[in-house]
Formats: structure tokens, sequence, C-alpha cells
């Protein structure tokens, strides 16, 4: 093992404690930052928690398998990497680490549009990875057309669209973000843009704000549908209203997120809406999580409720912190090991034995009707 490696890190929660040992303040907080009070960032991992587990005993789960399809992608295990901005705050290696340490375990990343390597050093880094790519809306669709069409050449194998961000950040900052490291946007600016200012500045915010395009509706989300021969995915679904509406449309994936509660303070945690979202969606597209996901307990639980994997977002940066792309794969792994033990547990040889009668919320033990309930005719 690495010497870089946290030697004891044998859980999610030792990773982040690792990282944030060799993190600086800043970006400590750049990628922990709740929105406003922190309600629904504390709520999406502690909704967990109120859900228990009811194993099926007695079943033959010598062998495990964890592998699944995802869009027509085999995966190895059910847990895939989130869009997340600037991973060279957290390794030098960046989102090209980040890439090598899911395609070792042959799962699937979505690159975001704010990252430091471009859509072709991440696809030339990781050649047999799964990679989806994570598009802004722009006010200029010819701006889209050609992102669009370097994700295709690029061998990606899906478009995730983030719904639940209707004012970008930048266009409401007032002051200068001063980042420990520069960085570029390839997958932002394109070749004959020039590019203002640094990163963070004023300069380069007030330019963003005026190729970005806030407000985006449903109108935009058909134009990308209709100019990409990829699936398209949409991030950041909480109501069954909207799940409904993107499935009419067409979408091949929803993905259920709260933006990790950076966004809008007050939202449900993510793993309180995912059934009422599967219901709704009625097997017509495959639904995926993010939010709060930190043990293999929870992966299971997730999977249990109707969800075909989840993403994981600031975990997977606290593994690059660790260690870049070995970090990223131990704790990968870790995840895997837990999965595979709670899958035994259950009564799981596979994923597809994971079904809603495993998991009940912790209200049905707290009903009056229940505890009012008699056994063998006494109270």
């Amino acid at each position: 093992m690495s010497e870089n490696v946290h030697p004891k890190a044998t859980s999610v929660a030792e990773f982040e404690k690792a990282a944030n040992e060799k993190l600086s303040e800043f970006v400590r907080t750049y990628y922990s930052h709740p929105g406003e009070g922190g309600q629904t960032y504390r709520d999406n991992c502690r909704a967990f928690k109120r859900y228990r587990l009811i194993p099926r005993n007695l079943r033959d789960v010598y062998i495990r398998d964890t592998s699944v399809t995802v869009l027509g992608s085999k995966l190895d295990f059910p847990v895939a990497i989130a869009p997340t901005a600037v991973h060279k705050l957290a390794h030098p290696d960046a989102e090209v680490a980040t890439a090598k340490g899911a395609a070792s375990m042959n799962t699937a990343m979505v690159l975001s549009s704010w990252s430091h390597c471009s859509l072709e050093q991440v696809a030339d880094a990781a050649p047999r990875g799964v990679r989806w790519f994570y598009l802004l809306f722009y006010r200029d669709r010819g701006r889209m057309k050609r992102l669009l069409e370097r994700a295709e050449r690029a061998g990606y194998t899906a478009i995730v669209l983030t719904v639940d961000s209707p004012i970008y950040p930048f266009t409401l900052r007032k002051s200068p973000v001063v980042f420990p490291v520069q960085f570029r946007l390839p997958n932002v600016w394109l070749d004959d843009d020039v590019v203002p200012g640094s990163s963070g500045s004023l300069e380069q915010g007030s330019a963003l704000t005026k190729i970005t395009k806030n407000a985006s509706t449903w109108e935009d989300v058909k134009w990308v549908k209709n100019n990409t021969r990829l699936p398209v995915v949409l991030k950041g679904i909480l109501s069954v209203e909207d799940a409904r509406i993107a499935v009419d449309l067409g979408v091949s994936g929803i993905y259920v997120s709260n933006h990790g509660g950076r966004e809008q303070d007050g939202l449900p945690a993510t793993i309180d809406v995912l059934a009422d979202i599967v219901r709704a969606v009625g097997g017509e597209a495959e639904v995926y999580l993010d939010g709060g996901v930190r043990t293999g307990t929870d992966v299971l639980k997730a999977l249990a409720l109707g969800a075909r994997c989840v993403f994981i977002g600031r975990p997977a940066l606290w593994g690059l912190a660790c260690n870049g792309e070995k970090g990223l794969l131990q704790l990968l792994n870790v995840l895997k090991e837990e999965l595979i033990y709670t899958m035994a547990r259950t009564g799981c040889a596979k994923i597809a034995d994971i079904n809603p009668t495993l998991v009940v919320h912790e209200n049905y033990y707290m009903s009056p009707r229940r505890n009012n309930s008699t056994i063998d005719g006494y109270q």
C-alpha cells in the first residue's frame, strides 16, 4: 500500500478524516460547504439511518455478484462517481486520476463541465472506462452542439443535465474567489474563446454569466435530446411531477439529487423521496441517487428502494485527496466490501435479489397501531 494512503482508512468516515488532515482549509470548505444552515447536507446522511434492514436468512449467499447494467454498460458494482468540480484542488492529477480509479473498479464516472481536464484528456487516460458528461445549459446552442459532438467523439456514453441550478452561483458573486491553485475549464471554454481573468476572478465570472443560460426549461432538455445520439439523464429531480414530465419526454435516466445540500437548504433527503420517484417513473427510465451515501449498507438501502445505482461526490474527492487514483480505488473497494457483506447478511446473492421487502422506515415501528397490537392474546 502506498504510504500516502491513510493506513487505517477502512471506512468512508476515516477517509474523510484523513483527507481533511491533508486538504487546506479553503479546499475543505469549498468541497463541504453546505447551503445556508446545512439542514439538507446533514439530513442526507441521517436519513439513511431512519431505514431499517429486514434480513432474509438461510439463503445460499456463498458467492455474491455485485455487477449491474446501467444504460447498457455493465459495471462491477453499483457505485459510480458523481460530477463534482475542480478535482485539481484535491490532487494534482485531477479528473484523470478519478477516471483511472473508476475504470480500475469498472464503474462509471460523470465528468463535470467544471473540470480542469478536458473531455479528451480523461478519455485518453481511461479509454476502457464508462464515462458520462455533465453538460451546462448555454445561451448559444451552437456551443452546446460542439460540446455534445466532442463528448460523442471521445466515447462518452450519456449526457447528464443538472436541472436544479436555475441560477448559477457565479452570477451572484460580488467579490473574487482566490483559489490556491489555478485551473482551466476546457469543457466550458472553447478553443476560440478569449478567456478573461483567472479562475475565480470577477472578470471570468462575468464572462461565464454571458455565455451560460439561467432558468433553463423543458424546451432546453428537448433540444439536447434531439441533438445527441446519447441517452440523456436529468440530475436534480426531487418531485414526482418532474420525474413524469422527464419520462414523457423520453429521458433515459432520472438522477435523484439535491446537489449535496449545496444549492438550496430545506430540501428533503434524497433517500426519502426515492421510492416515490421510482413509482412515478414506473420502469420507463432508470433511476439513480446521490447524497449521503457513506456505507455499503446505504448502497443496499438505496437499491432496495428502487435505485439502479448510486453516485458518490464528496467521498470520491476524499479518496482522491488521500492518494489520487490509488486512494479513490481503495475507497471504492471499501464500499464494495461493505456492500458484499450487507448482501450476505440480508440474503442477497446478486443485485437483482435486493428488493423493497428488505427495507422499512423506522416510523413503521413507531406507529400507534403497531404499538397497540397484541401478541398471543396479551396486550
